[in-house]
C-alpha cells in the first residue's frame, strides 16, 4: 500500500484541505463471477474505490491466493447471534461476509419502532454494511402478545427511510391468500416505494405458492424440501437456502443451485454465537463446492445475486465499485486470508481487525415469581377412592433436531391427583410460555423430543414475540429456570441439581453487551449442561426458542395456549379423557 496526495474542499468555508488516499496494489487470481472466468490481475485501490482491474500475463508474478468479490448473508437475524450490530458485525467479517440482508424483526416484536431505531444505530458504527428492513408482521400472529405493534401506516413510514430497503419475510401467508387488508396495505407500500418483499411460506406449495409470489413475494428461505423450492422456483421466487443453527435445510435444497442458478442466494436466518465464530456464508459456499456444483453458481448466488436483488451498495470488484472484496487461499475451503470493506483491510488470516464496543442496553421486562402450582395442568378431581384418575389422552407437539417443524403426538397419561405432571422417563416434558410484557398465568403444554432427564432449561429468546419459555422435568425446575430470567431480565437459563446457570442478556432480552467470545463460551457451557442433564439436541436452547414460533407448522405454544399452526387456532391439551 501507498500514500496519495490529494486535495478535498470542505464543505462548510470551501477552503481546501491537503488529505491522502490510501491506495492499495493487489496481484492474485483474479476470481471474475462476471465473465465467469479466472485469470490473474492487478486490482488497484484508491480510498474507498476500485480505480482498475488489469489482467495479467498468464506467466504474470502474483501473490498466493484468489481475489473475488466477497460474501453476502440474504436473510440473517443479527439478534439471533445474541450479539449486537457491531458486534455481530465484527465477528463475520472474519469469514469473508462484507455484508448481510437482516430482518429487525425480533427486536421490533419487543421494543416496537424504538428497536429498528437501535439496530440502525448500532449498525452505523459497524464494519461492515447490515441491510436492514422493515418488519412485516408485529405481532408475528394475532394469537400472542407482543411487546410491540407495526400496522401498515407504520410500515409505510418506515418504508420511506431509505437506510431500510426492503419489506422483511411476510410471515401471514393465509393473509395474503385472503387479501387480509392490512397485509395487502403493506406489499403495496413496499412496491410503491419500489422496495422488494421477502416471503415466509414454509410447506406452501402449488396454485397457494404461485398466488402467493403473484402478490409481489420476490422470495422464500423457509422451502424444507425439494420439490416444494422446485416449486416456488417455478413461479420466479428466489429460493434462499438456509443453514442456520437451528434450521438446516442445505442438504435437502442444494440441487436448486444447479436447476435454479439465477434464483439462488444463501441464508443462516438465525445462527447462534458459537456457530458465528466457527464460519458463516464461507461455510455454506465451501459445502456446495464439495456436492460438485459449478463455481461461478455457487459464488453468484454467494456474492451477486444479493447485490442485484436488495440493491445494495456492495461492491462487486468492478471499476469504479466500493472496495468490497475478499482473498481466500483456495476454491475449495475457501479459508479466508482477508477480508477489505470500503478499502479498509478489517481481517486477516481468521483475525477481526475490528475492537469490541460494549453496546447500550435497553430492555422491556416485568417482575414476576412463579411457583410450582403456577405450572399446573389439571384434568379434573381424583377418584372417590382417592387414587389417580384414570388415563387420558393429551396433544404433544414433538421437536426434531435441526428443524422449525414440529409434529403432533397423542399419548396416553395417567393423571395424579387430577394433575398431569411430566415423565421424564419417556421423555414427555413440560413446556411453559411465560409472558414478560403483562401479569399473566403461564400458558403450558406437553413436549417430546428434548431428552430432559432432570431440571429445566429456559430463555427469554422465543421466536417471535420473545416471551419467556421453558422446557422441564418437573414443574419446580421450570419454577427455578423461568424466575432465574425474570431476576436477570432475560438471558439463557439452566436449572439443575447443581444449581442454576445463566447467560444474560441484557438487550432487550435477546443480545448481549459482552464480546462474541465471552457469549459463545458461557453458550456453549450452558449447551454442554443441557446434555447433562439428558438433551442430546444439537441446540437445544435455539430449538427450543422455536417451540413459540406459531407460522410454523404443526403445533407451537404461545402466552395465550397451545396452537394448530396448519389451522391457525388454538387447540386443547387434553384430546379426550
Amino acid at each position: 500500500m501507498q500514500l496519495r496526495r490529494g486535495e478535498a474542499r470542505c464543505d462548510h468555508c470551501g477552503a481546501f484541505a491537503l488529505v491522502f488516499h490510501i491506495v492499495m496494489r493487489v496481484c492474485h487470481q483474479f476470481v471474475d463471477l462476471h465473465a465467469r472466468r479466472i485469470y490473474p490481475a492487478q486490482v488497484i485501490v484508491e480510498g474507498e474505490r476500485v480505480v482498475s482491474v488489469e489482467e495479467l500475463a498468464p506467466d504474470a508474478a502474483i501473490d498466493a491466493g484468489f481475489i473475488m468479490p466477497g460474501f453476502i448473508d440474504a436473510h440473517v437475524h443479527v439478534e439471533s447471534s445474541m450479539l449486537p450490530p457491531r458486534e455481530f458485525a465484527r465477528v463475520a467479517v472474519r469469514h469473508g461476509t462484507v455484508a448481510t440482508v437482516s430482518d429487525p424483526h425480533e427486536i421490533a416484536n419487543v421494543l416496537g419502532e424504538a428497536g429498528i431505531a437501535y439496530m440502525l444505530d448500532e449498525a452505523s458504527r459497524a464494519c461492515m454494511p447490515i441491510a436492514f428492513g422493515v418488519p412485516s408482521c408485529v405481532p408475528a400472529t394475532a394469537f400472542e402478545t407482543s411487546g410491540g405493534r407495526l400496522d401498515a401506516s407504520a410500515v409505510a413510514r418506515l418504508l420511506a427511510d431509505e437506510r431500510l430497503g426492503y419489506l422483511a419475510e411476510m410471515m401471514n401467508w393465509p393473509g395474503v391468500l385472503a387479501g387480509d387488508a392490512e397485509v395487502a396495505a403493506k406489499i403495496a407500500a413496499a412496491r410503491a416505494a419500489g422496495k422488494p418483499v421477502d416471503g415466509h411460506a414454509p410447506g406452501l406449495r402449488g396454485d397457494d405458492a404461485a398466488r402467493y409470489a403473484a402478490a409481489g413475494i420476490t422470495t422464500d428461505h423457509e422451502c424444507f424440501t425439494l420439490d416444494e423450492a422446485r416449486e416456488k422456483a417455478r413461479v420466479g421466487m428466489k429460493i434462499l437456502l438456509r443453514e442456520g443453527s437451528a434450521a438446516r435445510n442445505l442438504e435437502a435444497l442444494w440441487p436448486i443451485v444447479r436447476e435454479y442458478p439465477q434464483l439462488a442466494m444463501f441464508s443462516t436466518d438465525d445462527a447462534h454465537p458459537d456457530d458465528l465464530l466457527c464460519g458463516h456464508i464461507d461455510r455454506i459456499v465451501a459445502r456446495c463446492i464439495a456436492h460438485g456444483l459449478d463455481l461461478f453458481d455457487v459464488l453468484r448466488a454467494a456474492c451477486v445475486h444479493p447485490v442485484a436483488h436488495y440493491r445494495l451498495p456492495t461492491g462487486l470488484l468492478r471499476t469504479g465499485d466500493r472496495a468490497d472484496f475478499i482473498v481466500v487461499d483456495d476454491l475449495i475451503e475457501f479459508r479466508v486470508r482477508q477480508t477489505v470493506i470500503a478499502g479498509t483491510l478489517v481481517a486477516r488470516d481468521g483475525c477481526s481487525l475490528v475492537a469490541h464496543v460494549a453496546a447500550s442496553t435497553p430492555n422491556r421486562f416485568r417482575e414476576a415469581t412463579l411457583t410450582a402450582r403456577d405450572f399446573i395442568i389439571a384434568v379434573g378431581a381424583k377418584s372417590a377412592a382417592g387414587n389417580a384418575s384414570a388415563a387420558v389422552t393429551v396433544r404433544a407437539i414433538e421437536a426434531h433436531d435441526g428443524q422449525l417443524v414440529t409434529g403432533e403426538v397423542h399419548l396416553a397419561v395417567t393423571p395424579s391427583a387430577g394433575v398431569l405432571e411430566p415423565d421424564a422417563s419417556s421423555d414427555l416434558l413440560l413446556l411453559a410460555v411465560c409472558n414478560r410484557y403483562v401479569e399473566a398465568q403461564p400458558a403450558l403444554a406437553f413436549v417430546k423430543g428434548f431428552g430432559l432427564r432432570t431440571g429445566a432449561i429456559a430463555t427469554s429468546v422465543a421466536h417471535d414475540s420473545h416471551q419467556v419459555i421453558a422446557v422441564g422435568a418437573s414443574r419446580e425446575a421450570i419454577a427455578r429456570a423461568v424466575n432465574a430470567v425474570f431476576a436477570a431480565k432475560g438471558g439463557l437459563v439452566i436449572a439443575s441439581d447443581a444449581g442454576i446457570d445463566r447467560l444474560p442478556l441484557p438487550i432487550a432480552g435477546l443480545m448481549s453487551d459482552r464480546s462474541a467470545e465471552e457469549v459463545a463460551a458461557d453458550y456453549q457451557r450452558l449447551t454442554a449442561q443441557a446434555r447433562q442433564i439428558g438433551s442430546q439436541l444439537r441446540a437445544p436452547f435455539m430449538t427450543l426458542s422455536f417451540m413459540a414460533l406459531l407460522v410454523i407448522p404443526a403445533l407451537k405454544l404461545s402466552d395465550r395456549g397451545l396452537f394448530d399452526a396448519r389451522g391457525f387456532r388454538f387447540v386443547s391439551n387434553v384430546v379426550r379423557g
